[in-house]
């Protein structure tokens, strides 16, 4: 058995009040433009972190095998060329970013 048919009022809106909701969480999760600051501030932050990580691996496995400087030198480059990666994969983003900026500017 089933119960009464809901009422075609109230579900049009519940319908309205969803379709508010989803606007209003598609505002909270468009994201602006970056500025130059943020850009600047994410690649320096990519490239050094990379970096400093890097090398000190190599140098901790040279302090552990007594080999240095070999493991420090080819960790600081495998960092160095991890950090160029993470900046072309940001640059990447920023450009999306910039493309749905200009996309919704123009709609």
């Amino acid at each position: 058995m089933s119960g009464p048919d809901p009422d075609p009022g109230e579900l049009r809106a519940l319908g309205e009040k969803l379709d508010e909701m989803k606007k209003r969480e598609q505002k909270r999760t468009e994201r602006l433009p970056p500025t130059q600051g943020e850009i600047a501030y994410r690649f320096a932050t990519e490239l050094v972190a990379t970096t400093v990580v890097g090398g000190g691996i190599g140098w901790g496995v040279d302090w552990v095998f007594h080999t240095r400087p070999g493991f420090t030198i080819a960790f600081f480059l495998l960092g160095a060329v991890a950090g160029i990666r993470n900046v072309m994969l940001a640059s990447k983003e920023f450009n999306a970013r910039f493309e749905a900026a200009r996309d919704k500017k123009e709609s």
